[in-house]
Order: C-alpha cells, then sequence, then structure tokens
C-alpha cells in the first residue's frame, strides 16, 4: 500500500525540473529589516455566500520562488516556503507587494538549538500562523550544513540514517527568525491550535507527531501514528488534532489533553490534505492514492461524499463562511472550488503548471485565494 501511495505521484515535495542548491560558504542568520506595518484593509466578509461568487484572475507573482506552499494570516500578510530550492520564505501583503525575502540561513545555537560549528540552511516546507498573526512557523524538511549529512528523501522509515530536522519561528513585525526547534525525521505539515496553546508537526519519515510549546519551541512529547503522516486539521475548540496518515486508508484522531490516539478507518487510499470546517462538524480529506476529495461526518466518523476533482488534488482550503472548498489538482493544473453541501463542481479555474498549495484570505468585502505553483509562480484569484 505505501508503494502505491509514493509511485501514484511524483515525488511529494520536489518539483520536476529543480535542482538542490548547495550550501554556500559565507552564510548570514537571517533578514533583520523592520517589517512595515501591517494591512490595514477591512476584514468584513462577502455580502454573497461563497458558492454564489465567482473566481477571477487578480495577480500572477513571478520571482526568484519556487513555492511548496502558501498561507495567510488574516491580518495582511501572506507568506510561501521555497524549500531548498530556493532556501527562502517570501512575504507578501495584500496589494501582492513582496514585502521581504527571508534566508533559511540561520546560527542553530543563537536561536535555541545546538551549537553545530557554524550557519545552517534548512528547506521550508509548509506554516502555520499563531492565532494573532505575530508568529509563524515553519517546518524544514532537511537540514545543510556542518553536522548535517544525512539528507531527507521521501521514502524512508524510522529507522532510516536520516537528521532529526527544526521547526523555525517567524517574527512578522521583525520580520526574522528568532527561535528554532527541533522535532523529527523529515517534518512535513505544521498547525497551530487555535486557542495557541500547541504547535504540532507531522514527521514523514519518524512516523510520528511532534507536540510543541510556541513560546520555546520545545519538543513536548512525541505521538506514534504510522506511515508518512502528512495533513494536520484542528477543531475549533483546540481539544482533538486530525492527522491524515498518507501511507494507509486511516486518519489519526488526537486528544490533544490527553494524546491518546484513535481512529478513522475507511477514508480512502492514501489521505495527504486536511480542512476541518469551521464548526468542527465537516472534515475533509484528499486523497492522494485516488485523486479524489472525501467529506466526513465528524459525529459519526464515517465518509459521506466524495467528488474527483482532477489528476492529483493536493491541498486544500475552505471559504470563510465553510460553504465552499478550494483544491489545488497538481497534474491538472487546475483549482477545482467545490460546493462543500455536497461535493458538487462549481468552478474549475486554470493555472500555472504544478499548483499544490493554496490559501484563502478575505478583506474588503471578497475573498482571495491565493495559489503556490511549484514551477515558480502564485496565483491570487479573487472570489467575488
Amino acid at each position: 500500500m505505501v508503494a502505491a501511495v509514493l509511485t501514484g505521484c511524483s515525488p511529494d515535495s520536489r518539483p520536476p525540473t529543480a535542482r538542490q542548491e548547495p550550501v554556500p560558504a559565507v552564510a548570514s542568520a537571517t533578514s533583520l529589516r523592520p517589517a512595515p506595518a501591517p494591512t490595514t484593509t477591512t476584514t468584513r466578509p462577502p455580502a454573497r455566500p461563497s458558492p454564489a461568487r465567482r473566481l477571477r484572475p487578480a495577480k500572477t507573482i513571478h520571482g526568484n520562488i519556487s513555492p511548496k506552499s502558501v498561507v495567510a494570516s488574516g491580518n495582511g500578510r501572506v507568506i510561501a516556503q521555497n524549500m531548498m530550492y530556493r532556501h527562502t520564505v517570501t512575504v507578501y501583503d495584500r496589494s501582492y507587494r513582496l514585502v521581504e525575502t527571508i534566508s533559511d540561513r540561520v546560527e542553530l545555537g543563537a536561536l535555541g538549538g545546538p551549537r553545530v560549528g557554524g550557519p545552517v540552511r534548512g528547506a521550508p516546507v509548509e506554516a502555520a500562523f499563531s492565532p494573532d498573526g505575530r508568529y509563524a512557523y515553519i517546518s524544514n524538511y532537511s537540514m545543510y550544513g556542518p553536522g548535517y549529512t544525512r539528507e531527507g528523501s521521501d521514502s524512508c522509515s524510522p529507522g532510516s540514517a536520516i537528521d532529526r530536522s527544526f521547526v523555525y519561528r517567524l517574527n512578522l513585525r521583525r520580520l526574522a527568525i528568532d527561535r528554532v526547534g527541533q522535532v523529527g525525521q523529515v517534518p512535513k505539515y505544521v498547525a497551530t491550535t487555535p486557542d495557541g496553546r500547541l504547535v504540532l508537526v507531522t514527521n514523514w519519515c519518524s512516523y510520528d507527531l511532534s507536540v510543541v510549546a510556541p513560546g520555546t519551541l520545545r519538543e513536548l512529547r512525541r505521538v506514534r501514528l504510522g506511515t508518512y503522516p502528512r495533513g494536520i486539521a484542528v477543531d475549533p475548540r483546540s481539544r482533538t488534532a486530525y492527522v491524515a496518515v498518507m501511507g494507509s486508508t486511516r486518519i489519526a484522531v488526537v486528544d490533544l489533553r490527553s494524546f491518546r490516539v484513535g481512529w478513522i478507518e475507511g477514508v480512502g487510499s492514501g489521505p495527504r490534505h486536511l480542512v476541518i470546517d469551521p464548526a468542527g462538524r465537516w472534515l475533509y480529506v484528499t486523497l492522494n492514492g485516488e485523486g479524489r476529495v472525501a467529506k466526513l461526518d465528524l459525529r459519526s466518523r464515517r465518509v459521506v461524499a466524495r467528488v474527483a476533482t482532477g489528476s492529483a488534488p493536493r491541498s486544500m482550503t475552505i471559504a470563510e463562511d465553510g460553504r465552499s472548498l478550494y483544491v489545488v489538482n497538481y497534474r491538472s493544473g487546475t483549482v477545482s472550488k467545490l460546493r462543500t453541501s455536497d461535493l458538487g463542481v462549481v468552478q474549475v479555474v486554470r493555472t500555472n503548471r504544478h499548483p499544490i498549495g493554496i490559501a484563502y484570505d478575505v478583506h474588503g468585502g471578497a475573498g482571495y485565494v491565493w495559489v503556490a505553483c511549484y514551477s515558480g509562480s502564485i496565483m491570487v484569484f479573487k472570489d467575488s
């Protein structure tokens, strides 16, 4: 089953034409340029329900980027993670302007990590904002530099000789990485609990979940999950985390008080990404192994609907009213907008090659869907 998940798509972390960049001999810690004041555009919700709106192109952002993911803070900042192909995090405002390019080069020992004899570089994969939008927590696929010689891989197990990696904390006011915390092998997805109490990180090769304190980035515990954990969704009351275990057909249900693990079985092949609706009733899952999206009723823990959206659906985001879902189809080069009530396809829009990350932002009476295209761009669609 694991082989089917991995061979059914291109590698989860690498764009087809990218090449790994060498670690430069000279390294600096990170950008320290003061940040401009956050964008203050009104966040009033759109007047019409999301299924009645239409996606229209608003902007395409280019530059020295190869974005694996994109996330929106909700208060004016959007960041993209550019892995080992650019070794950066790029920060944008709601006018689509590049605010800062932040290097992943750090002195671990100066930021709460081990002293390793010089600067190292990371490989930013995914990110999550703190509930107040002051910080972003960024997972790094691998570390590169002194003391780090066992690079991460998508085909691995807890017995693989792979270095543990780190989560960075990005201070959005200073636009600087101000803290690091060691987690497991090949951390992929990261989430924060709505109450701000915990940061959660799935470790692809360790087969577990790191539970991290947001202030110190100290790892509080590990929760064993199974083969290739990835996407995380946390319920609005911060009591339960749902984790997609991609090398299986099930989703882990983690009690965030006791850290006991239960299971939702028979979801489908290769669950990758999860989104929970604002009320905490419905869970949506991309099924990497079968190319579909599933809707789960969290009361009965059963799949109630499935739909094929395109080739290789990867990541999703949800509208502020919980009534529309937006899904990137990696191989099709499209975004599908779904009606959450029945997973009916409302609209399909074309994107640049290899859309892989997606984020939703609402302001000025409209929704905005940001799409990270691994081939080297970010596309923004206005949903109004």
